[in-house]
């Protein structure tokens, strides 16, 4: 199992607390007649005294000493901390973590510089900030993710931290950016109703053709995948197709990651014609003004546009009478033995405005 680098980074953090905590316990306690902190370098000792929990003229204790440490960790600041005791004075021993004198980015065309620097400041990455390595390896991985949403997968991100007198680094990101994946094949199994390049024409994203170059229409796009799988499903329920159903999506890259295919199961299951239509619920007794509103004919191919039309052209009807929040369910009773679906109506009009 791989851990989470910020998880194992805490956890070791954690164990190096607990043993200096089991070191610091094993003095006896004392009256502190001082406190003294050794190793700073930026970092104001006032920061440090503020946030530990000893006060001259406070008992040294086990607990006190334990919550010293945890709280200067906490801080950020500091790769190491100490406590010990000479003569009565508490000497709270730090190690700072670098500081980072500059950020900078080469080989990055995609995106505009100022705007990475300040995504990486906005974590906690700037320049004058303390380097933690976690947030490093954060950003780097926020930044190929970035790059694989504009279809890059094969960019890679090289981090490199170069030491500094004073206790200072710099850090780089290079970036091979490479080039962008196109998909080379989209494919819709099992679909039979309709001819396979009818059904992807209603998609967004497609294999690429004169005009790709601008409408970037063949870069795959899992938010765009998902919106053209909508649309699919959106048509087969216009066209009768009530128990159509996505059955899995693969989404296959090319060795080189140059190339993308698409593969889309489907069940489209049987087309089922309306056989009547009714109402149900409260119309307030104008049933037959209700009714002259379906759009919906018996014995047509159920379509999911023209039962929304007709909701809404209900809702909008309530309306007229005062029903502002009027709710209308349309209930369907599928019989699969004639492949003929009955739709019912249900309105409630709520309360009056």
């Amino acid at each position: 199992m791989r851990l989470n680098p910020i998880f194992v980074k805490r956890a070791v953090a954690a164990v190096v607390a607990g043993l200096l905590a089991q070191a610091a316990w094993a003095l006896e306690p004392f009256a502190v007649r001082d406190i003294r902190v050794e190793g700073l370098q930026r970092v104001e000792a006032g920061t440090v005294f503020a946030s530990i929990p000893v006060r001259v003229g406070d008992t040294y204790s086990d607990e006190k000493a334990a919550a010293s440490i945890r709280a200067l960790f906490a801080l950020g600041l500091f790769k190491d901390v100490r406590i010990d005791a000479r003569d009565g004075v508490l000497v709270v021993v730090v190690e700072e973590r670098p500081t980072i004198a500059d950020v900078e980015f080469s080989g990055t065309k995609e995106f505009d510089k100022d705007v990475l620097k300040k995504a990486l400041r906005d974590i906690g990455l700037a320049d004058g900030r303390p380097y933690d390595k976690a947030l490093v390896d954060r950003a780097e991985q926020e930044l190929k993710r970035q790059y694989i949403s504009r279809s890059m997968y094969a960019t890679e991100v090289v981090t490199t931290v170069t030491p500094l007198d004073r206790n200072r680094v710099n850090l780089s990101f290079s970036v091979s950016e490479g080039d962008t994946a196109k998909i080379r094949e989209i494919r819709i199994i099992g679909a039979q109703a309709f001819p396979e390049s009818k059904l992807l024409d209603l998609f967004d994203q497609d294999t690429g053709g004169w005009l790709s170059w601008y409408t970037k229409s063949n870069r795959y796009s899992r938010t765009k995948l998902n919106a053209d799988i909508e649309t699919l499903r959106s048509y087969y329920l216009t066209q009768g197709y009530l128990e159509f159903k996505v059955d899995s999506t693969q989404v296959a890259m090319s060795p080189d990651k140059q190339g993308m295919g698409i593969t889309i199961n489907v069940t489209e299951g049987e087309r089922f014609a309306v056989s009547r239509i009714k109402l149900a619920g409260n119309y307030l007794g104008k049933d037959e003004e209700f009714q002259s509103l379906i759009t919906i004919k018996a014995g047509e191919a159920y379509n999911s546009d023209q039962v929304a039309q007709t909701t809404k052209a209900f809702t909008d009807y309530y309306g007229n009478f005062g029903f502002a929040f009027a709710r209308v369910e349309a209930k369907t009773d599928i019989d699969r033995a004639t492949n003929r679906v009955e739709i019912t109506l249900v309105g409630d009009p709520s309360r009056r405005v």
